[in-house]
């Protein structure tokens, strides 16, 4: 089997694609053979932000015939032998359900298929990866994640606090994943996830997404291929490649999306607000 048969025989997902919150890079995504578009929708929004963002994909799928929403892995092996690309959404964050777990079945119902726990800040859920404090997850995070397996949300613990994320998994029924999240063994910083939290992910029968967002991999403003296959290899010899999923996120401000000039000054600007490591 030749590497081109090996990519256009299996079916490809990007389990972060913040990128398509701008339209113009759905076509992007369709020529590279992605066969799964998991578009974010939501960060730190609201339910009604949320809902604006879902509706203009709920409009384009419908004017598109080439992408259709999934509900199932059947649905996917369906639209993948007839050369149809699914839509599952993705919400970076939980404060589209405000205070009322309730608001879980209407995303759903929506097309979400997959929800962080946080998008760095803290939330009602409890803390995000950026704060200060390391507080687990609250009474209400404990009954939003009962809710998200009891209707099929996969909960994802990327941009989520430590503790939050391994209360999480210790009380999840069902498979948990690291979406977009590198780890810290392999370059040290804040947003990437320790060993401890890489096997926790596993142990569940979960997925660590491998993040191509430059801050992740390196110090280098433009990490190379080796360096994202040497975090790949990393998580694959610690939990195996089972475990290991591709959580490129990219976004508006990277080389090769934007023009050099404007890379270049996200990036000095990312290093002068000390965002970067």
């Amino acid at each position: 089997m030749t590497n081109f048969d090996l990519h256009t025989d299996a079916i490809v997902f990007d389990a972060a694609a913040h990128l398509l919150r701008d339209h113009r890079f759905i076509e992007n995504y369709l020529d590279g053979g992605i066969d799964v578009l998991m578009p974010t929708v939501a960060t730190n929004d609201t339910s009604t932000q949320a809902l604006r963002t879902i509706a203009t994909w709920h409009k384009r799928v419908r004017e598109d015939k080439r992408l259709q929403f999934v509900s199932s892995t059947t649905d996917i092996r369906e639209n993948k032998a007839v050369g149809r690309t699914s839509v599952i959404l993705h919400s970076q964050g939980a404060d589209l359900i405000e205070n009322d777990v309730n608001l879980l079945d209407t995303f759903k119902a929506l097309g979400v298929g997959v929800m962080q726990l946080a998008y760095n800040e803290k939330n009602r859920l409890g803390d995000g990866a950026g704060e200060r404090t390391d507080a687990g997850l609250s009474v209400f995070g404990l009954k939003a994640v009962e809710r998200c397996n009891q209707i099929g949300i996969v909960v994802d613990c990327a941009h989520t606090g430590s503790r939050k994320s391994f209360d999480a998994m210790e009380v999840s029924e069902k498979p948990v994943v690291s979406s977009h999240a590198n780890p810290k063994g392999a370059f040290d910083t804040a947003r990437n996830i320790s060993d401890e939290q890489i096997r926790s992910v596993a142990a569940t029968g979960g997925l660590t997404g491998i993040v191509g967002y430059p801050a992740f991999l390196s110090a280098a403003q433009q990490p190379t291929l080796d360096c994202f296959i040497d975090h790949l290899s990393y998580v694959a010899d610690l939990v195996g490649i089972e475990h290991v999923a591709l959580g490129i996120d990219y976004f508006l401000g990277q080389v090769g999306v934007a023009d050099d000039a404007i890379a270049t000054r996200e990036y000095e600007g990312r290093i002068a607000e000390g965002r970067w490591r």
